[in-house]
Formats: C-alpha cells, sequence, structure tokens
C-alpha cells in the first residue's frame, strides 16, 4: 500500500497500477522531502513530476504546500492512476494530469519556470535517454530551482546539463537519488 507521508493528505492511500510502475518507497520519499523541505524547496513552489506512475511524488509536494504541481506520464494505467488520485485527494485545482511522453512535453514548453522537478524514470531507461530529458529540464528549471533524479543504485550518477549543477546526492537501499539545481 503507498500512502502520501506528511502534509495536508498524510496517510492517505494511493491507488498505485498493478504493473509497469515502481512507485518511491514511503522511506525514500520522507528522507526525499525531508531534504527537499530543507533546501526550501517545496513550499509555494511550482513542481514537475517527469515520469510520475502514480504521482506519488508530485501529490507529496502538492500535500506538503506545492502551489502547482503537473504529474506527466505516457502509460495509460499510469495516468489513469494519477487522475484517480489527484480526485481522491481533492487536489484537482492544484494538480495538472498530463499524458504524454517526457520528451514530448517539454519539447512543448516555451516559459515555463519551475522550482522543482522530480525524474523517477523507470530503472531501465538508457542514460541517454535520461540526458535528452535533463536537457529539457534545464530549460525549464526556474533559477534557484532543485532538479532530484531518482535511480537505481545499480545506475550512474546523471550528466547535469548547464546551467544545471550537481547538488547532493543519498542512497536508500536499492535507490539512489541525485540533487542538482539551477544556481540563482
Amino acid at each position: 500500500m503507498t500512502r502520501i507521508v506528511a502534509g495536508a493528505a498524510g496517510g492517505r492511500t494511493l491507488v498505485v497500477p498493478a504493473k509497469g510502475t515502481r512507485p518511491t518507497s514511503e522511506r525514500v520519499r520522507e528522507a526525499l522531502f525531508s531534504r527537499l523541505e530543507h533546501l526550501d524547496a517545496v513550499d509555494g513552489a511550482r513542481v514537475l513530476d517527469l515520469y510520475a506512475g502514480s504521482g506519488a511524488l508530485g501529490l507529496e509536494a502538492a500535500s506538503r504546500g506545492a502551489a502547482h504541481v503537473v504529474l506527466v506520464d505516457t502509460a495509460r494505467v499510469a495516468v489513469d492512476a494519477c487522475r484517480r488520485n489527484v480526485r481522491a485527494l481533492d487536489l484537482a485545482g492544484r494538480v495538472e494530469v498530463v499524458a504524454d511522453t517526457v520528451d514530448r512535453y517539454l519539447a512543448r514548453l516555451t516559459d515555463a519556470a519551475f522550482d522543482l522537478v522530480l525524474l523517477d524514470p523507470p530503472y531501465d531507461l538508457a542514460d541517454a535517454a535520461l540526458a535528452t530529458a535533463l536537457d529539457g529540464v534545464a530549460r525549464c528549471t526556474a533559477p534557484g530551482g532543485v532538479v532530484v533524479v531518482e535511480r537505481s543504485t545499480r545506475a550512474g550518477a546523471p550528466v547535469w546539463p548547464a546551467p544545471l549543477v550537481a547538488l547532493d546526492d543519498r542512497r536508500y537501499g536499492e535507490t539512489h537519488v541525485w540533487f542538482g539545481e539551477r544556481p540563482a
């Protein structure tokens, strides 16, 4: 069972697709958001959750005070789960669900400036595909914004395209989380 860890919707359960997604564990989300709150990256933020799956990361941000969240996934079951979760948590006014590929969505953005971007791609996503996504993320991250990449501990570190720079990284069991930022 996947639940929101903290905030206004803390403790509420989320619908998770039966297959095709790998929700971030509650333990990892708790640690991740503790770090993000320390960086003052959540409250009032515009958040982009790429490869959203059930939407757990973006919905956690909304529960903890993010002003607006966009959940992006291409899989129909994931998009349906995101929409059900947004309705169940009564977050329709603050959370938008987009059914599209990450690359197409990022290519369409022209003037978006997100304060926090969360990427939790499938663990088997090729490094080149992640690099392409990060190129798009670099264009839509606001100055002072934070970017988070979650992957398997077996995967290599992301290559941060300018103007993004590495900030920190943490390991939680099989999960490795990298933090980057776009300096202000």
